[in-house]
């Protein structure tokens, strides 16, 4: 992430058009018309041999004979001469570029020219940029833009034309609009260190299909969020999507995983992203999730308490005292509950009885007030009425109020009303609650991004321990181990794993049996068979010594029948694990191409999908990341929250994942690993099968996380004068 040189790209003082044409469908016409157009204050400086003058402004022959050096430079010209051109603007002192279009043979020495010379380049194939505030149109939009509080940062030309061309009809304006294109230099992460500390800008929205280090972006993300809120668009959750766009942009669960961690929000199209901005850029901060709803009508309720109980909201329970308030207040018709139906011959008078007294209450943390056309309550006269008593109550500017006036006549100047209050405003109740839960959403991963992913040293670790028999093992060969191997790694990090002996036949497997008691479970035991499953590899409650015979010859004579080339090491006895009462869970740790490790929870399965069947977080996590994680996993369905016979243990199976976590931040070379199942039995977890697969790694073992761990090894405490110790 480096801010050097985007002060000229974003406020440049003076911008050079290379390739300037009168030629109307030429680039460098089209830019010198926007760059003319838009009110640029600073001098515009067209380079072109072919004519003395472009657009009524002199030009010049060459970037030689420029008579000073400008700040920003245009290429409009053969993408063949982008190299040469470059160079010439760097001899000149140019600081930035965007370059409109390119091939990729030139890339890598593009890139060289413009560090030789410590330009910044936007681009290639890009848009351009366009920055209102410095009446600045330095793109091929001929869509003029109004000032805004809002930047907006796209990866694609197509969704920027199409994003200009929704806003411009809707009158929103902003501060920055910047078109990456193939980010060869400047990418987001550069941008978002910037807009965090720019005043014209209030919110960022960003359109990404590919991230080219996900470590920078997470990190400029997170601090940028602190700030000033972010909003994403990401494409290509599909490999249909990825393979369409060129990318592999991994794991559509890691993005959501990676988004929550930086403290942003995610959005799914363009119409919740700019219902999001409303909600964002006119909401007061929540102080929890519990959601109060009026209404002057059963069905718009009804509507709105469908899409919360689909989105796993919460619905406010109204007090006693709020109760016995309401009754005296309203009409004895009215039920008093939540939601409060009004009725459909609900007057202005019965609203604001209603907004007072629960204006006075604390029961609720966002108060959602519908109104659907009525000749009793006229839509323009009740949202005056609402406004009105916001202003006059001493907690009006404190509570978080959403409105939803149906319809789209007899409401417009309603939600005009409401937009120029500052009151977010929507015209379903669907939309209301899909912009009220993105505040939920929003409020969680701000309570995520102030996590420090601290490395626990209140937990059994030895960390030695388990490297030295991993590189044990790689010496030897393995990149593999199964149950029997992993386990003193596991235990090393404090993780139980069930007691397995390793039998070379069925007549050692017949011994181990009888000497550990029986029932037991046998399993396969090979490094060319990934699925024991594909295979029917595990056999489970064998009660007898010929049951036990019985199955290990079956298991090998099935292995030589379908899978003759795959080499048998033999095959793992277990005792039968208690399974009364207790749930089989998942916890698999994978590498994605984007983000490095990932850890995934779910519950067991033949047939099992991450992307579907498992809640994804990013490693270095701590015990409040991981009870997250555990919640994500159970309000989503990917993992029940009891067995048939008890609730499952948040905080021990959180124990646990912080210990997975903690095990492949210290051993870089683990590639996957894989406890399934995870017995998990009241108060104690237990791995019945492992594997584990290892790769040589070398570098800073950390290089490999999107998030880096707190560097816990720098503090320091330090004796002030008067005696206090300091962190």
């Amino acid at each position: 992430m480096s801010q050097r040189g985007l002060e000229a790209l974003l406020r440049p003082k003076s911008i050079a058009v290379i390739g300037a044409s009168m030629k109307p469908q030429r680039a460098g016409y089209l830019m010198m018309r926007n760059l003319l157009a838009g009110g640029f204050s600073g001098p515009v400086l067209p380079v072109t041999p072919a004519w003395k003058a472009v657009q009524g402004v002199l030009a010049w022959p060459d970037v030689d004979s420029l008579p000073f050096t400008p700040d920003l430079a245009v290429l409009c010209t053969n993408a063949r001469r982008n190299l040469e051109l470059l160079e010439a603007l760097g001899q000149k002192g140019c600081k930035t570029c965007i370059i409109l279009s390119s091939i990729p043979e030139q890339y890598p020495a593009l890139l060289e020219c413009a560090s030789r010379y410590q330009m910044r380049l936007l681009g290639p194939n890009s848009l351009g940029l366009l920055a209102p505030w410095q009446g600045l149109n330095a793109s091929f939009s001929p869509v003029p833009i109004h000032r805004g509080k809002l930047a907006f940062i796209s990866q694609s030309a197509a969704v920027s034309n199409t994003i200009l061309d929704w806003a411009q009809q809707r009158e929103m304006g902003f501060s920055y609009f910047i078109a990456l294109g193939d980010s060869l230099d400047i990418d987001v992460d550069d941008l978002l260190d910037f807009l965090a500390r720019d005043s014209k800008t209030s919110a960022i929205l960003l359109y990404l299909e590919h991230l080219s280090d996900a470590r920078r972006f997470v990190s400029a993300a997170r601090s940028a969020s602190r700030n000033k809120p972010i909003l994403v668009i990401k494409s290509g959750r599909s490999p249909a999507a990825q393979k369409l766009l060129h990318v592999n942009s991994g794991m559509d669960p890691a993005w959501d995983a990676a988004i929550q961690r930086a403290g942003l929000l995610r959005v799914q199209d363009t119409h919740e992203l700019f219902s999001a901005v409303e909600t964002l850029s006119h909401m007061r901060p929540l102080r929890g999730e519990k959601l109060m709803i009026i209404s002057n009508g059963a069905a718009p309720a009804a509507l709105a308490l469908d899409e919360l109980w689909l989105r796993n909201g919460k619905l406010a329970a109204l007090s006693e005292e709020t109760s016995s308030a309401l009754r005296q207040a309203l009409p004895e018709t009215i039920d008093i509950a939540n939601p409060l139906d009004l009725r459909d011959d609900a007057s202005s008078e019965h609203y604001l009885k209603a907004l007072n007294v629960l204006l006075d209450s604390h029961d609720y943390d966002a108060l959602l007030v519908i109104h659907s056309p009525s000749a009793a309550a006229p839509g323009t006269e009740s949202a005056l009425a609402l406004i009105d008593a916001l202003k006059r109550h001493p907690r009006g500017k404190y509570v978080t109020v959403l409105t939803n006036w149906c319809g789209e006549f007899s409401s417009q100047e309603a939600r005009r009303l409401f937009s120029d209050a500052g009151l977010p405003t929507y015209r379903t109740p669907e939309g209301t609650i899909t912009a009220f839960m993105h505040m939920v959403e929003y409020r969680r991963n701000q309570k995520q991004l102030r996590e420090t992913p601290v490395l626990s040293d209140s937990l059994t670790t030895n960390a030695a321990e388990a490297y030295n028999l991993l590189q044990r093992a790689m010496n030897e060969g393995a990149t593999s181990l199964d149950t029997h191997e992993v386990s003193p790694v596991l235990h090393a990090y404090g993780i139980h794993t069930l007691p397995t002996w390793i039998a070379a036949d069925s007549a050692e497997a017949v011994h181990i049996a009888e000497q550990i008691g029986y029932p037991v479970a046998l399993k396969l035991r090979s490094p060319d068979i990934p699925h024991k499953s594909e295979v029917q590899g595990v056999m489970l409650y064998l009660r007898t010594a010929t049951e036990v015979q019985q199955a290990a010859d079956a298991i090998i004579d099935r292995v030589k029948m379908t899978w003759p080339q795959a080499r048998i090491h033999g095959l793992l006895v277990q005792s039968m694990a208690n399974r009364a009462g207790a749930q089989e869970l998942r916890v698999v740790v994978e590498h994605d191409p984007v983000f490095g490790p990932l850890i995934m929870l779910g519950e067991g399965g033949v047939e099992w999908r991450a992307e579907d069947q498992a809640a994804v977080a990013l490693p270095p996590l701590n015990m409040n990341l991981a009870r997250y994680l555990v919640i994500q996993a159970i309000k989503s369905k990917k993992v029940r929250g009891r067995s048939a016979l008890r609730p499952l243990d948040i905080p021990g199976l959180s124990q646990l994942l912080v210990q997975v976590s903690n095990l492949i931040v210290d051993c870089p070379e683990i590639q996957r690993l894989d406890i399934h199942p995870l017995l998990a039995s009241g108060h104690e977890f237990t791995a019945l099968d492992v594997t584990l697969t290892l790769a040589p790694f070398t570098g800073d073992s950390e290089s490999r996380l999107a998030i880096r761990p707190y560097p816990q090894q720098q503090e320091e405490w330090v004796v002030m004068k008067n005696g206090e110790r300091c962190l």
